[in-house]
């Protein structure tokens, strides 16, 4: 019997075990007999070691070229891509998404390395004029220190590269605490960066809850800044931690997005949308399109065919290639999504398809359930408003555009929206009044890509960007510097 493998913390540039010694397991959602690996149950003395660690490495990194520093991202985003099936391959045994979905996940971690390795030869400031004589002015960026990751299970090599590569580039030093139930990807991420010359304690990793690692490392005294993705609820409890100390925060938070269909859609590229949209990643993305707007004209043609193809879509392990929706992440998750069909049905909303767990050979070895529509819905029911994180989509009739904005904007998040017409004014309008941080036209919700900034409005997030270049004004601060050559006091605002 082969024991299964324990992995270990990365602190201070070596693999080591937690203080407790105690280790947690990880399980495949698409089959709780397989354990994954064992990792460590950290605490707060190994965030301790993990913050010093990186408070050590802190000064020669700030002071080490940004291009060095790229030149690091550079060969580990070269390892990424000659490992991408197989930690493809890995991440699809610990998070349940279909392998195609894994392989763009990996390669959304291959790109960003990339991206931000070739900022390390930017991070552009400005030079501009001043209102005195013989006087130089310029700005620059300069990092903040060490920088506590928070990342979510979703996608768990994906976002631990957003977080990871622009911090690191701007000069700061990191400790990340993945999701506990996707530990081995972000492993997998760090790993690379190792072995790619990363100096020791650049970067820290260590596994664990977040009560027991996340909550330590918020109110780390000597980390700078906070970067989350995860929950609204749980983003409003790392805000308040942040307050006091009035440590940068980043959120990236819940979303309840929408896809609006016009009478003038292509119809069929729509409901290719809306089945992406709803159902890619067994709708477990904080972009996931959970409802569709479609207008009366072209409601019950939109709504038989949404339904038909849904009902087809095959649901199964994502290591087979047949299959298109993969298990929710866990127990927990799953029923969650079933108290959502359950509130839906006693709201009044109509079930077309779908509406249980799936049992029987397979599925009962993990957490399985049918894509689900509810037909008919009113934009105020419970499933129409709050996010479900599961593969259930509230169709819901408008009349025109004007409308569909109403219905599209009346939530309390604000992060993706996508408008199918063939009419331009249509879709020029909706672009400036969804208030959106992401919008598309003919096209789901889903689909960001890296060069982009990255996040949303209202209860989404709190203003910050990830990705992109946005992404380095949150791991940046801002230093205005004035050169006087005129060997003479000037004072501005006074002398001019």
């Amino acid at each position: 019997m082969t024991l299964p493998k324990t992995y270990k913390n990365y602190i201070d540039g070596e693999w080591v075990v937690s203080a407790c010694g105690e280790t947690f397991e990880n399980l495949n959602p698409a089959n709780r007999d397989e354990l994954i690996g064992l990792f460590q149950r950290s605490g707060p003395q190994d965030v301790n070691a993990a913050v010093a660690a990186a408070q050590r490495a802190y000064k020669a990194w700030k002071n080490t070229p940004p291009p060095k520093r790229g030149e690091v991202f550079y060969r580990a985003a070269a390892l990424l891509q000659e490992r991408k099936e197989d930690l493809a391959e890995a991440m699809t045994r610990e998070m349940g998404k279909v392998l195609e979905e894994t392989r763009g996940d990996v390669q959304e971690a291959i790109d960003m390395t990339f991206y931000m390795a070739g900022e390390g030869r930017r991070l552009f400031g400005q030079t501009t004029t001043s209102e005195l004589p013989n006087k130089f002015c310029m700005t620059v960026r300069g990092p903040l220190g060490v920088c506590g990751l928070i990342t979510p299970w979703n996608f768990p090599m994906a976002i631990p590269s957003w977080k990871i590569m622009p911090a690191l580039i701007c000069g700061n030093t990191a400790v990340l605490k993945p999701a506990t139930d996707t530990p081995l990807s972000a492993h997998n991420l760090v790993q690379a960066l190792e072995e790619a010359g990363l100096p020791r304690g650049v970067v820290n990793l260590m596994t664990g809850t977040g009560s027991e690692v996340g909550s330590p490392l918020l109110q780390h005294s000597d980390v700078r800044a906070v970067s989350f993705t995860g929950s609204t609820e749980i983003g409003r409890a790392v805000s308040q931690a942040c307050a006091p100390a009035f440590k940068h925060c980043c959120l990236e938070m819940g979303g309840k997005n929408v896809i609006m269909v016009l009478d003038d859609a292509n119809l069929e590229l729509a409901i290719e949308g809306a089945l992406w949209g709803g159902f890619g990643t067994t709708g477990q993305r904080c972009t996931a399109a959970s409802r569709v707007v479609v207008q009366k004209g072209v409601y019950k043609d939109f709504l038989e065919r949404f339904v038909e193809r849904a009902r087809a879509l095959k649901v199964g392990n994502g290591l087979d290639p047949a299959v298109q929706v993969g298990p929710l992440i866990n127990e927990a998750q799953r029923r969650t999504v079933e108290s959502y069909v359950e509130i839906g049905k006693n709201e009044g909303a109509q079930l077309l398809c779908g509406g249980q767990r799936l049992a029987g050979g397979e599925y009962d070895k993990g957490w399985f359930y049918a894509p689900t529509i509810f037909g008919d819905c009113d934009a105020a029911m419970r499933i129409a408003q709050e996010e479900i994180f599961g593969p259930v989509v509230s169709v819901i009739p408008c009349n025109d555009l004007d409308h569909a904005m109403e219905i599209g904007n009346g939530i309390a998040y604000g992060l993706s929206s996508s408008l199918y017409t063939r009419n331009v004014n249509n879709a020029f309008t909706a672009m400036r009044e969804m208030e959106t941080g992401i919008f598309y036209v003919n096209a789901p919700t889903i689909g960001a890509e890296t060069h982009l900034p990255f996040g949303g409005t209202k209860q989404t997030g709190n203003g910050h960007r990830e990705a992109a270049t946005a992404a380095l004004d949150f791991y940046s601060e801002w230093k205005s510097i004035y050169v006087d050559y005129s060997d003479k006091l000037q004072r501005a605002q006074i002398d001019t």
